[in-house]
């Protein structure tokens, strides 16, 4: 930094803090490190008795926090995101709309572990809604070196680090079984469930069949509602390890490719994930999406939403966080569950 005299400040940026002390008023900066002098600055720092200036020299090779931020941002920017001003160094990224967000854990690890800069963000996988705050980053120091950031480029790859997948409109056909529901002995509480959580996405709800303990019926009702232009098929019950639950064989004879059946999450161990030829999911749930208020079907569904195809290893990481705590007052997404 050099010192220079206030009225040839304009255009450089400021080593540190300014202060102004108003007697029984405040106490605070009026003008903080890296801000870059304009014009109608000076009057008000001579008033502060500043007649000298430390400020930045600039040379070459060397950038400011606040072009270093913008180099940052760069590297996460991506469609159905907007940025918040440049100050101090920082950038915070906003959603546009409502979808899914997608990071990139690696690529994100690699640059915030060259030092000197950092991008912190929410947790992938999870739905977001137009207007939240997704990521903030800056440059630490008040001027860093253009090679670190073209380190900082090279780390994080030519895609961005992050995206936003808006939620397609899906049509859904939910097929139940279980003899006691299809022969009326008792009423299903199944259905209303799951049209509660596909109401909180853009959907359709096709219909819902109810079927008998049946392998070919389960497979009939599913294929229908395929016919019929689904999407998504949603099978609840019989989906246990016992003989006479026949759900998980009859989804696996309609479906291309099993991904799972089972995963490391409570509740929501037997909850089975296919795919048909077509990509359409067909997931089987088990009992615990009825009665408990959050379950794995909460951490796969907005993906169903977005097409974000989920894979059998992206399941098995979910034992990591996978457990439910049950919380007395619920804040899901905004806990541990599922991260």
């Amino acid at each position: 930094m050099k010192l220079i005299p206030t009225e040839e400040a304009v255009g450089h940026v400021l080593c540190h803090d300014i202060t102004r002390i108003v007697k029984d008023e405040c106490k605070g900066p009026a003008f903080r490190k890296g801000h870059i002098v304009t014009e109608s600055d000076i009057a008000e720092l001579l008033k502060l008795g500043k007649e000298h200036l430390y400020v930045w020299e600039k040379k070459e090779g060397w950038l400011h926090e606040d072009e270093g931020a913008e180099i940052l941002y760069q590297l996460c920017a991506n469609d159905y995101m907007r940025k918040s001003e440049t100050k101090e160094g920082k950038i915070e990224i906003f959603s546009e709309i409502d979808g899914l967000l997608k990071v990139d854990k690696e690529r994100l690890k690699a640059v915030n572990l060259l030092g000197d800069v950092m991008i912190s963000t929410r947790h992938g996988n999870f739905p977001v809604k137009k207007g939240d705050k997704l990521a903030g980053m800056r440059v630490i120091p008040l001027i860093i070196e253009e090679e670190r950031m073209n380190q900082a480029k090279a780390a994080a790859g030519a895609e961005p680090l992050m995206e936003v997948l808006p939620f397609k409109k899906k049509k859904v056909g939910i097929v139940t079984t279980g003899s006691e529901v299809y022969h009326g002995r008792i009423k299903d509480t199944f259905g209303p469930v799951i049209r509660e959580k596909f109401s909180e996405y853009p959907s359709e709800i096709l219909g819902q069949a109810i079927v008998d303990d049946n392998s070919e019926m389960i497979q009939n009702a599913i294929r229908e509602y395929l016919n019929q232009g689904a999407d998504i098929v949603v099978c609840t019950g019989g989906m246990s390890v016992d003989p006479d639950d026949l759900t998980p064989g009859a989804i696996g004879k309609v479906a291309d490719r099993v991904i799972s059946y089972g995963a490391p999450v409570l509740p929501g161990a037997m909850f089975l994930l296919a795919y048909t030829p077509e990509a359409q999911p067909l997931a089987g749930l088990p009992g615990c999406v009825m009665y408990a208020k959050r379950t794995i079907f909460d951490l796969i569904l907005p993906r169903l939403m977005a097409d974000d195809a989920v894979t059998a290893e992206e399941l098995a990481e979910l034992g990591h966080g996978g457990l439910c705590l049950d919380c007395a007052q619920c804040t899901f997404p905004n806990c541990g569950f599922g991260k």
